[in-house]
């Protein structure tokens, strides 16, 4: 039998560069179409290790949830090819805040030259969607954001959709702004932060195993006691990367 500490040095190997990146990813961080705008968050996003970490292939099946501008959109659209489907998943509580606050609907990449592949989709009513169940539900730098909107229920929801939206053996990626063990609502409120133990802890209430997790976007500079967006931290945040997987 495996021991922990064996079995968790293999969740936690990272990405070096003797290991081979498979060639759909390459291709598609390489891609031509995507905007200058994305390549130069390339150095602080880490594409490779990132969507290797994720097991994307093509063909398969993705939902974007809260895509933001759509930076991984376009990497997933790339990486499944024209056989794969990419739902860019917008909650409909975020559409509603930014309706009431007066301000614009998220930008859409569908329509762009070449994501064909790519859906807007409308999260809502305890479902992500998608119009079939998909190999991979991904989320970045957004956890927070939602437990912020309306707590641990609202949580609990989306962690449910994602285990229905799932197919039996996929995968469900969260990347976050790490926080302070045991950060409370008001704190993440204050700096957009989440404890890492808290998001394990719901999420494998729903009925997850964690399957891995990536030092990838590890900063031990970081103190977790900046909001995010502070300058002295902004795009150099310490954030965890974790691998849930929907049991078989």
């Amino acid at each position: 039998m495996t021991s922990r500490p064996l079995l968790l040095a293999a969740l936690l190997i990272p990405l070096t560069p003797a290991m081979a990146v498979p060639p759909g990813i390459t291709a598609a961080i390489t891609d031509p179409g995507r905007p200058a705008a994305d390549k130069d968050r390339d150095t602080d996003r880490k594409p490779a290790q990132m969507l290797v970490f994720a097991q994307i292939k093509p063909g398969q099946s993705v939902i974007d949830y809260l895509p933001g501008k759509g930076y991984f959109t376009r990497l997933f659209s790339a990486a499944v090819g024209p056989k794969g489907s990419v739902y860019a998943a917008q909650p409909e509580v975020y559409l509603e805040k930014l309706s009431e606050a007066g301000k614009p609907k998220p930008p859409s990449i569908v329509g762009e030259a070449g994501r064909g592949n790519v859906h807007d989709a409308i999260a809502n009513n305890g479902s992500l969607g998608a119009p079939e169940q998909v190999d991979l539900v991904w989320t970045s730098q957004n956890y927070h954001d939602v437990h912020i909107w309306g707590g641990a229920k609202a949580t609990a929801a989306l962690n449910k959709a994602a285990f229905e939206a799932l197919k039996p053996g996929g995968v469900y990626v969260i990347e976050d702004h790490a926080g302070p063990a045991g950060l409370d609502d008001a704190g993440m409120s204050k700096l957009h932060r989440i404890d890492e133990a808290l998001v394990k802890k719901e999420v494998l209430a729903a009925g997850f195993k964690l399957d891995g997790e990536s030092p990838v976007l590890h900063n031990p500079a970081d103190p977790h006691t900046a909001n995010v967006f502070d300058p002295s931290i902004r795009g150099k945040t310490d954030q965890f990367v974790l691998r849930f997987r929907k049991p078989r």
